[in-house]
């Protein structure tokens, strides 16, 4: 009797904690970068209770999932790394049959090189990366990566780094007259020693600065586009900047992790990121577009025309979509990186 009333209560405990499992979602995504609207509707139509779980750069997500016992269902790694996640082996292939919105990604981010037909990966949003520069400390041009990589005395000690080592290389790259993979040793030795002397004029390395930004503790620095129009919303003598020598393009991406404690849910999350007016949510919180057929009409009239959206004449021939580069390339900038954090 005893051994029976045992065996039913296992049975019972095993189903309970699989009953609780399916009620749960973990999302790891970038910080300040998840609308609390987006999960509250989604909570209150799943009854799929989400967290959500932070991290600051591609290099921190993919090294924390590698060391396994992350718990987590979802991730959102930037376009260059989603190739490096797929075959790594590190997530799994999206079941497009209980996806039926992945019919609503508009047609130029579906057959994305990085992803080939979406088979792995829907957009979160897409942005620029460039400076921001607050005009009441200096009202020189803002189109310029020297401000960051040779600044002027105006802004020396004030300015922030965001800590993602493939858009700071692409900047430096380009701002030494590069292009982003390039394995030139000559020019990649001029990018570490301008990017180690630069650093002697930056405050900090951080990405959740947008309120300091605001408060005007920080007047310049390596930025999102998105970012950078939430700190402008609060503080109009910020202005972002788009450097003539070159800067980059990405998209965030969506992605179900091969571990998944409930991918069924994960694939339910993502099929409802991916309804319009879901979307746009992204897009109002973060100010960031999005690759969602019809999320225009619910985006908030101040995303129209903003300057951190529209990119101004003339410089749209400065933009590179960012790429994966070869393992023995990316192994050379983690090194300049490394150092440069020293």
């Amino acid at each position: 009797m005893m051994r029976t009333t045992m065996r039913a209560l296992g049975v019972l405990l095993a189903s309970t904690a699989g009953a609780a499992a399916q009620g749960q979602l973990n999302l790891y995504n970038w910080g300040n970068y998840t609308p609390p609207e987006l999960i509250e509707r989604f909570e209150a139509e799943t009854g799929i209770r989400v967290t959500v779980t932070d991290f600051d750069s591609n290099d921190t997500a993919i090294t924390q999932v590698r060391a396994g016992g992350h718990g987590f269902d979802i991730v959102v790694p930037s376009n260059n790394y989603v190739p490096i996640w797929v075959a790594e082996g590190l997530v799994q292939p999206l079941d497009h049959d209980a996806m039926p919105n992945i019919a609503n990604i508009e047609p130029q981010w579906v057959d994305v090189p990085f992803d080939p037909g979406r088979e792995y990966s829907i957009p979160w949003a897409w942005g620029t990366t460039g400076v921001i520069v607050n005009t009441g400390v200096y009202d020189g041009d803002v189109h310029d990566a020297g401000l960051i990589f040779d600044p002027p005395e105006a802004l020396r000690g004030r300015i922030n780094v965001i800590p993602e080592m493939t858009d700071v290389m692409h900047l430096a790259i380009r701002y030494r007259g590069g292009e982003m993979c390039t394995d030139d040793m000559e020019l990649l030795r001029e990018v570490r020693d301008m990017l180690v002397e630069a650093k002697e004029h930056w405050m900090a390395l951080d990405y959740g600065t947008v309120d300091r930004y605001a408060a005007g503790d920080i007047a310049a620095g390596i930025y999102w586009n998105g970012a950078s129009m939430r700190a402008r919303l609060q503080n109009p003598d910020l202005k972002y900047g788009y450097p003539q020598t070159g800067y980059p393009v990405w998209m965030d991406n969506a992605m179900v992790l091969a571990d998944a404690r409930n991918p069924e849910a994960a694939m339910q999350f993502l099929d409802f990121v991916l309804e319009p007016e879901n979307a746009a949510l992204i897009s109002n919180f973060a100010r960031y577009a999005n690759g969602v057929t019809g999320a225009d009409a619910f985006m908030d009239e101040e995303m129209r025309g903003a300057p951190e959206i529209a990119i101004p004449e003339g410089l749209e021939d400065a933009a590179r979509f960012s790429v994966t580069c070869p393992a023995e390339v990316n192994q050379i900038y983690t090194q300049i990186w490394t150092e440069l954090l020293q």
